[in-house]
């Protein structure tokens, strides 16, 4: 697995989908959405939260098709789902090495992105907090979706379709956690439920995305 996981991360970084196109897209959004609201401040500083988890959650969304698809293509998904490393172990693998180039800068670079829309200071923590919990699971929610429509020409416009709707509770509380911190309230509902929520991800998803890889391998 290990090996696995490396070898994805390797892949990622020389074909130049992994955390470059990401960051790229999330600075594209901030920078653009100042254009579309208005510059005012106080608007910025209200939104900014959400604003900067949808940004991440989009960007999350650029590279799932690649999980598998380059795999399927190149033959070697089939190998894998025959050698001693459990399929389950395989999905894990990609799933962790796709949040590695694409969650953790993307967690890392939210503070910069953050300032740029005038979010409160007392956010900035808590930002990082709530992403570094919620990614995971975009991560491992987009490995499933990505095993749902692999062998699928053009499949990107579907697989979005398909996880976009799962996504939607960690955004909410991604964004809540972010916006009470602001505010100066309790954060630790909101970050106890999206807590929750990658830790169920992460214990179920494996064995979907397994078992759909093996109906689509047959």
């Amino acid at each position: 697995m290990k090996a696995l996981f490396w070898r994805d991360i390797r892949l990622a970084v020389r074909a130049g989908g992994g955390f470059g196109l990401a960051l790229a897209f999330f600075l594209i959004v901030v920078i653009l959405v100042p254009f579309g609201v208005g510059p005012e401040r106080a608007v910025l500083t209200r939104i900014a939260p959400g604003i900067v988890w949808v940004a991440a959650l989009l960007a999350c969304l650029l590279s799932l098709d690649r999980i598998f698809a380059l795999d399927h293509e190149d033959g070697t998904l089939p190998l894998l789902a025959t050698a001693p490393i459990p399929l389950e172990g395989v999905v894990l693998a990609k799933a962790a090495a796709h949040w590695v180039v694409t969650g953790v800068p993307l967690t890392l670079a939210a503070p910069v992105f953050g300032f740029l829309l005038n979010m409160e200071a007392g956010a900035y923590l808590w930002l990082v907090i709530s992403l570094a919990i919620g990614t995971p699971a975009l991560s491992m929610i987009g490995a499933f979706g990505a095993a749902l429509t692999i062998g699928i020409k053009r499949g990107g416009l579907l697989l979005s379709l398909l996880v976009l709707p799962l996504y939607v509770p960690v955004l909410v509380f991604g964004a809540d956690a972010v916006r009470r911190g602001a505010e100066g309230l309790s954060v630790a509902t909101p970050l106890m439920i999206l807590a929750a929520i990658t830790m169920g991800v992460l214990a179920a998803m494996p064995f979907a995305a397994a078992a759909v890889l093996r109906i689509n391998l047959r």
